[in-house]
């Protein structure tokens, strides 16, 4: 039989107020009136009813100068241009891939909006569409660019630099894109032996920091090498401290990423996910977060 971890209940600590003073925000729930003073726009997530602007959404209000919105709290992708993706291949078209990105509708990635191997540049041939099942399939997972957004929403990418392209040994977490913090860059090398990519999306890869970068390959060829221990172990773990961050609700991005690491190692890897070591290691992120930004 296989064991069975049990634990006593434990009295739980209050959560305080994360955020410093003056920057919280405000959240509302869909009917709440956000404002009775018609000088303000109406953006996404907002709607007006008897001269009130009432949200639609459940999420934080954002004014930008006189246009409010919503941020909605839970919500599925909506692609911007110069956005970070990562992406799984569903279908294999004529001179396309179809690409699942958590958005509303699939992903397309053109075939002239990606880098052939070794990185020459020449018009797409016939043999290039022949071979497309050869470059990526089904299943695949890529790494990509926004390009540009149609009409419904729905979004092309392109893979032309060297550092986007096919995704080999690793592991992805699925989060909601409302948590993941626009930043210059989402490639990220953590000092503790491993790199993620947090993707715009809400798809987080995570996977052993590679020795050397071939940049030959185009971005087409993924190691196969069986992964040591010693990575699999730090994957795992930061792995369940993302997990953990996702289900306190704390923004991801490199600092917390890597300083709830930090306060993990002195606890077991499967132990990361018990409900209090989670609130613990944290509360010890928001702390070294508030003095780094106090």
């Amino acid at each position: 039989m296989a064991a069975i971890t049990m634990r006593l209940p434990v009295a739980r600590k209050a959560v305080g107020p994360s955020a410093p003073r003056g920057s919280e925000k405000h959240l509302v729930a869909p009917g709440d009136t956000i404002t009775t003073d018609t000088g303000y726009m109406r953006g996404h997530g907002t709607y007006v009813d008897e001269e009130k602007l009432i949200a639609s959404v459940a999420g934080a209000v954002e004014r930008v100068n006189k246009l409010v919105c919503v941020k909605a709290l839970k919500t599925r992708y909506n692609g911007e241009v110069g956005d970070i993706v990562v992406g799984r291949i569903t279908e294999v078209q004529q001179k396309r891939w179809k690409v699942e990105t958590n958005s509303r509708l699939d992903s397309v990635l053109l075939l002239s909006s990606m880098n052939l191997p070794g990185g020459e540049l020449r018009r797409r041939s016939a043999e290039d569409e022949l071979a497309m099942r050869d470059y990526l399939q089904e299943g695949d997972l890529i790494s990509a660019e926004v390009q540009s957004v149609f009409s419904d929403g729905a979004v092309s990418l392109h893979t032309r630099s060297l550092k986007y392209g096919k995704l080999g040994q690793g592991v992805l977490v699925q989060v909601s894109p409302s948590l993941v913090k626009r930043q210059k860059t989402h490639f990220h090398d953590l000092p503790c032996g491993a790199s993620v990519i947090l993707g715009n999306n809400g798809f987080v890869w995570i996977y052993p920091t590679p020795e050397q970068k071939d940049e030959e390959a185009g971005g087409f060829t993924t190691s196969l090498e069986p992964v040591p221990l010693s990575d699999r172990e730090v994957i795992s773990r930061l792995r369940n401290c993302i997990v953990a961050l996702v289900t306190q609700t704390l923004m991801l991005f490199d600092t917390s990423i890597l300083y709830c690491y930090e306060a993990s190692l002195p606890h077991q890897i499967k132990d990361i996910l018990k409900p209090e070591v989670m609130e613990e290691i944290v509360l010890e992120t928001r702390r070294r977060l508030l003095d780094l930004e106090g």
